[in-house]
């Protein structure tokens, strides 16, 4: 089993079972403490937007140029800042530890 560590709005941890192969967003979506992700992964809302924890970042292909553009026109955005729907949970992700951003 894959684990995704996940910090909730309210600087909860906890350990989930991440998905392989899926988007990281589809496994934040089904948790009550989770992500919206109204746009369904189509990197067009930004309500799946999470903070990477630092060790992790250079372990994510960089982002493209859509969902930089989006993620910088919020107001929450940080250098760490991505979208869910743009991370596909792999193996090597295992103990992948991303915070759940605020509301916009």
């Amino acid at each position: 089993m894959a684990l995704l560590r996940v910090i909730d709005r309210d600087g909860q941890e906890h350990q989930v079972e991440g998905k392989t192969g899926y988007k990281v967003m589809e496994t934040l979506r089904d948790l009550e403490y989770g992500v919206a992700a109204i746009c369904g992964g189509m990197c067009s809302c930004a309500t799946c937007h999470v903070y990477v924890d630092a060790g992790w970042l250079a372990q994510l292909p960089e982002p493209m140029s859509d969902e930089r553009e989006l993620l910088m026109e919020l107001s929450h955005y940080q250098d760490n800042s991505r979208l869910s729907c743009q991370i596909e949970f792999t193996p090597a992700l295992d103990g992948l530890r991303v915070t759940i951003a605020p509301d916009e």
